[in-house]
């Protein structure tokens, strides 16, 4: 969540509206007018994300029709033919004009290379893609709040070295990680696919290498969160009620704890995406970073947009999500309005 993103949220405390009148008029106004800029701020994220995938194709060297067409069995007569039928012999000031009108449509193009709807083709692998996202987050996330709950507020030797493996975690790239999996659970000792595979035995590795991308970071902002929450009054309040030491961490410390990962799942979204791109690759899983790295490889321009379009579209749709859900989950907003 971006420090402007707290600036455009309404002040609710004391059930009224920063400048003043009940919650329930002026304070619904502000909501609606904060939902309505973060809506406009999405559009133009995409839309800034599917501008750069285009100025990108240019930037890159060769000639991006010769490249679609391969190093052999070019003439003049063919390369001119597809340059007309992809629209590169149009100024690029044309061409970016009738791509953002197709994209404003909803009409995301066709694929140079496959002759296939970007749309359909996208969705085909987006399934393999989500799959392996959701699993990772999910892994990441469980482990991490195990680590909090066991770690925060123990003995300072305990709680140093659930730092240090936090942060060795959140330092390592994630397609080291992937190799060195690859390399003894699948190499060395044969225990899972190297390449491809079905079914849960082709997601394990791939999702455990994306989990521990996420692990360091999650598990370090929900110790921190569990460290504060243990602190707060109403949890001295439940140990002097005699409640375990279980009881106070997972039913009332572990709730407080996991607001800020509210907010933090929207960052995720952006890891996960860009985490999968690698992975898939590493592992030779279908999903759309197999399809980004080729339609790259092939300047396949209408591929590359769409991936990038669909990136954004559920980044920004996470993040909007994950802010409106702040202001449920949040104590301190529920006691404000009570």
């Amino acid at each position: 969540m971006s420090p402007q993103d707290t600036q455009d949220r309404p002040d609710t405390r004391d059930g009224q509206v920063k400048g003043g009148g009940p919650a329930g008029s002026p304070g619904t106004a502000n909501l609606w007018r904060w939902l309505v800029r973060r809506l406009l701020l999405s559009v133009v994220v995409v839309l800034g994300s599917a501008t750069a995938a285009f100025v990108a194709l240019y930037l890159l060297p060769g000639d991006p029709v010769q490249t679609m067409l391969g190093p052999t069995g070019q003439t003049p007569a063919l390369v001119a033919e597809v340059r007309h039928e992809t629209g590169f012999d149009h100024p690029v000031y044309v061409r970016y004009g009738l791509f953002m009108g197709r994209l404003l449509r909803g009409d995301l193009g066709q694929s140079y290379q496959l002759h296939q709807s970007v749309k359909s083709l996208i969705f085909d692998q987006l399934g393999s893609t989500v799959e392996l996202a959701v699993t990772g987050f999910v892994l990441a996330l469980v482990v991490a709040t195990v680590l909090a709950v066991t770690t925060a507020g123990r003995r300072p030797l305990l709680r140093g070295l659930a730092s240090t493996l936090e942060l060795v975690l959140a330092s390592l790239p994630g397609f080291w990680i992937g190799v060195l999996l690859l390399t003894f659970f699948s190499f060395r000792w044969q225990l899972f696919p190297a390449v491809g595979g079905s079914g849960v035995n082709g997601l394990v590795l791939p999702s455990v290498t994306l989990a521990l991308t996420l692990l360091g970071v999650f598990a370090q902002v929900m110790r921190e969160g569990m460290e504060r929450a243990l602190s707060e009054p109403f949890v001295l309040s439940s140990r002097a009620r005699g409640a375990s030491e279980t009881t106070v961490r997972v039913r009332h410390a572990l709730r407080h704890a996991m607001v800020p990962m509210v907010t933090l799942s929207g960052w995720s979204v952006g890891a996960l995406l860009s985490g999968a791109v690698i992975i898939e690759t590493i592992f030779s899983r279908p999903g759309l970073g197999r399809v980004l790295v080729s339609a790259v490889n092939s300047r396949d321009l209408p591929v590359i947009s769409g991936v990038v379009v669909v990136s954004a579209v559920a980044f920004s749709a996470v993040n909007l999500l994950t802010d409106v859900l702040y202001r449920v989950v949040d104590p301190r907003l529920k006691e404000a309005q009570a």
